[in-house]
């Protein structure tokens, strides 16, 4: 698969002439809302972990020194929390050049803390994509955190906002919080 899939997402036609869409974050997403949307509200999908696999060529990096963001990867009875946005087709299109460094659009089933569900989108890097660094010692990743700067600034800043929300949202992620302590992060912010 091509590093900018842009065109790729915007071939997706499955909610075509709908007013507007879910659209599930569990990444920058989560804490860097730079899209209008019509309703936020905490979500979680199932059978998917959040990892920093996917590398960042046009964001938290360069092509010569990539950083490291995160993705989804298949895991069996596992839950994902995030937060999901009520937006309008249209909000797509920008979102589609944000997350252009081997994401794809996909659709999933999202769930609610009040016990409704919605189907929505998510944005997904598979290890096809030409940008997937794929898993490593959390060591080396956290290096590879702590190094990297790309046009959207420090790739550490990333990792810390992304810890933050979580806790903020008080969900336990064990991969990001124990690479937030690597990079000596606060202990009140990822325990």
């Amino acid at each position: 698969m091509a590093l900018d899939t842009t065109t790729l997402n915007r071939q997706m036609t499955h909610f075509d002439g709908h007013d507007a869409i879910w659209l599930f974050g569990y990444g920058s997403l989560i804490w860097k809302v730079d899209f209008p949307y019509q309703e936020r509200r905490p979500a979680f999908i199932h059978g998917w972990s959040r990892r920093f696999w996917q590398g960042s060529h046009d964001h938290r990096g360069t092509p010569e020194a990539p950083g490291r963001v995160v993705t989804l990867v298949r895991k069996p009875g596992a839950v994902c929390h995030g937060i999901a946005y009520r937006i309008t087709p249209e909000v797509l299109a920008p979102l589609d050049v944000r997350e252009k460094n081997g994401y794809l659009r996909e659709v999933v089933a999202l769930h609610f803390t009040d016990d409704s569900s919605a189907e929505g989108l998510v944005y997904l890097a598979t290890e096809d994509n030409a940008a997937f660094l794929g898993d490593a010692p959390l060591d080396a990743i956290a290096e590879q955190i702590a190094l990297a700067h790309g046009p959207s600034g420090p790739n550490r800043d990333y990792l810390l906002n992304l810890a933050a929300s979580l806790r903020q949202l008080e969900v336990d992620d064990p991969h990001v919080f124990a690479l937030a302590r690597r990079l000596a992060y606060p202990a009140d912010v990822c325990p």
